[in-house]
């Protein structure tokens, strides 16, 4: 599924970068060689980054 229609970016490139790169959607974007257009798309985009890096490092709960 495309997140980003202006620059073709797709949901599992969005969710690539975002574990390689640390930042808010437009730096990810940037490591991507894009920068956000119409910029309809940075709140879902900003979800899937929060999602992605969440599983990546998931906080783990430690009983008390």
């Amino acid at each position: 599924m495309y997140i980003c229609i202006c620059n073709a970016i797709r949901e599992s490139d969005l969710r690539e970068a975002a574990r390689a790169h640390p930042g808010d959607a437009d730096a990810v974007y940037a490591a991507l060689g894009k920068t956000p257009q119409c910029g309809q798309c940075l709140d879902d985009a900003a979800l899937i980054l929060i999602e992605e890096r969440q599983r990546a490092c998931p906080k783990r709960l430690t009983p008390a």
